[in-house]
């Protein structure tokens, strides 16, 4: 893939221009608003291209590349890699057929959701080992392994923030922060203030939803339909210690609503903004890989899991928390304001993926 930079005084505009040069089988890389030396903002969207498309749009032919004396090497060093794997696989085809112990415990995490490569990363070490021997040993080896690898983003009311909220339609994004709203009003050691704010324009009753909890709490709801309105509540944001912002749910594959919410992720703030993403834990992992993919270049600082109520197969969703390695902040276990929502926690995770370790 080939990388290109479009400018435009907004996002849409120079995402239409990369479209209208290469068609639609672009990918969007970045985006992002700066301020030029003529004082103007403008927006610069960065997106890949397919090399073919590339060179023919380029050039009008896929011409022939002569290659060089480091292609060349890189030919030699990508063979060496393929003869490497060739005799990892080997190995790791020993070690499934010599040894037992590695080879169930392998194939009993991997049913749980846990990803052949992470498991044989940890397990390809303890060959030979005491560890490899025993069941119970190399199951307790792995289960400490997670714990380790599992990040953990801590509560922190000590300076003022907005906090945004991220992610796909029906993740429970509203009443995560209905949640929230309520612990840091009213449960937490002292009462913060908070304010909503709902930048949901798309789902019919989203504005009335969030309004509703913002008058059952006593606390301020503001919508922003556009990103002025957005900059101008940010401004006025100083009687509060932190604002919560409610987006529109979005399919990961919408690069408009996804453009656009990043134009107000670059909105100027003195406070601190943090982006959080909510997924459900009942998602299936290739469709996490696409969330985050699509979701990622907003500057994540956390994930919200939702739904822990409705499965009991949390193994997809620890594969995914040890792939990407994204910090967890907070767990909402139910529908209930403000009762199921927790702090979120590597014990609690690991108690429930223990817990169907041992059913299966």
């Amino acid at each position: 893939m080939i990388h290109e930079t479009f400018v435009a005084s907004d996002p849409k505009s120079a995402y239409t221009q990369a479209v209208e040069k290469y068609g639609g089988k672009i990918e969007l890389v970045s985006a992002k608003q700066l301020k030029y030396d003529d004082g103007e903002l403008r927006c610069e969207i960065k997106v890949a291209i397919p090399k073919a498309i590339y060179l023919r749009k380029t050039l009008g032919s896929e011409v022939p590349v002569i290659k060089s004396d480091e292609a060349l090497l890189m030919e030699e060093i990508a063979t060496l890699r393929s003869q490497l794997s060739l005799m990892k696989e080997t190995l790791q085809k020993d070690i499934s057929v010599n040894d037992t112990v590695i080879s169930d415990v392998k194939a009993l995490f991997m049913r749980k959701g846990i990803a052949e490569a992470w498991l044989d990363e940890v397990v390809n070490g303890l060959v030979g080992t005491p560890i490899a021997e025993e069941r119970k040993l190399l199951v307790s080896y792995l289960l400490e392994e997670i714990d380790d690898a599992l990040k953990e983003k801590a509560e922190d009311l000590s300076l003022p923030k907005v906090m945004m909220f991220v992610g796909p339609t029906g993740t429970g994004k509203t009443t995560t922060i209905a949640k929230l709203a309520a612990r840091y009003a009213y449960l937490m050691d002292k009462p913060y203030r908070v304010a909503l704010i709902n930048l949901d324009s798309y789902k019919v009753g989203a504005v009335e939803q969030l309004k509703h909890y913002a008058d059952i709490m006593q606390i301020d709801h503001i919508a922003a339909e556009n990103v002025n309105a957005f900059k101008e509540a940010l401004d006025r944001s100083e009687s509060y210690d932190v604002m919560l912002v409610d987006t529109a749910g979005m399919s990961p594959y919408d690069t408009q609503k996804l453009i656009r919410t990043v134009e107000y992720v670059d909105s100027d703030t003195l406070k601190e903004l943090e982006v959080h993403l909510v997924i459900p834990a009942t998602v299936k992992y290739e469709d996490m890989k696409d969330i985050y993919t699509n979701f990622s270049f907003l500057n994540l600082d956390s994930v919200i899991i939702t739904k822990f109520d409705e499965t009991k197969h949390l193994g997809t969703l620890l594969n995914f928390m040890l792939v990407y390695g994204l910090p967890m902040s907070y767990f909402s276990t139910g529908q209930e304001v403000p009762d199921d929502l927790r702090a979120a926690s590597k014990e609690y995770l690991l108690e429930r993926f223990i817990g169907d370790i041992d059913a299966g």
